[in-house]
């Protein structure tokens, strides 16, 4: 049985709510830190710290992360991988982000993928598109190729796909599983599209995909979030 463990910790720049990191991207450096092949799934149990040391233990076929005593998150393989969500051009996606309902009412308006208040974040604007119900989709240029963005911009979307439909609470990242089949072109312009797959009580189910603007797959990820009522906010 491998058993091995190992320290990372998540920068402050890469903040989610404002004092707790980014679900996607903590869900990225969990991944990483495992070791373990693609495909897994990350498990987030309690808000990701910021600028802290974060212990990543691997026994067997999971991971456990920790911050001092508190589990934060676990990691396993899983045998699946993230089926894609249909492909929208990218003249829709640009139709979708002038309808980002985050521009005036956003629970995390500081999250450096898709707040409106962070102009050194990614900026992403996820609206609605137009006859698919529960779908949202934006367009998004990299400006490099580091797969840990990738995971991010997988995430912050399936936030979105609700909250342009009937449930108006906030929604906060449960599981991310994302496999990745391309590096994306940084400069060039990318499709990211994400629709519900179904729900239950305060979980939804959501699949998420990053595109070239030529249709080519770059990455695909699976997720569950969970409702928040209005007044709470995750590490906010």
């Amino acid at each position: 049985m491998r058993c091995a463990t190992t320290v990372t910790r998540i920068g402050r720049a890469y903040n989610g709510p404002a004092r707790s990191a980014h679900g996607g991207y903590a869900c990225a450096v969990f991944a990483r830190a495992s070791e373990f092949t693609p495909p897994v799934a990350v498990t987030l149990l309690a808000a990701p710290p910021l600028e802290s040391p974060l212990t990543v233990t691997v026994s067997g076929r999971r991971a456990f992360v920790r911050a001092d005593d508190t589990l934060i998150a676990s990691v396993v393989r899983v045998g699946r991988a993230p089926t894609a969500v249909p492909f929208v051009d990218l003249a829709t996606a640009r139709m979708g982000a002038r309808g980002f309902r985050g521009r005036t009412e956003h629970p995390f308006p500081t999250c450096f993928v898709c707040g409106p208040d962070r102009t050194d974040g990614l900026r992403l604007a996820p609206g609605p598109v137009a006859g698919r119900r529960h779908t949202v989709a934006c367009p998004w240029t990299p400006a490099s190729d580091d797969p840990d963005l990738v995971w991010s911009v997988l995430d912050c979307p399936g936030g979105w796909v609700e909250q342009h439909g009937q449930r108006r609470n906030s929604l906060v990242l449960n599981r991310l599983s994302v496999v990745m089949l391309r590096q994306v072109e940084p400069g060039e312009p990318h499709v990211v599209v994400a629709e519900r797959l179904g729900g239950r009580g305060r979980t939804v189910r959501v699949g998420s995909s990053v595109y070239t603007a030529s249709r080519q797959l770059v990455a695909a990820g699976a997720a569950v979030w969970t409702e928040i009522p209005d007044g709470l906010r995750r590490g906010g």
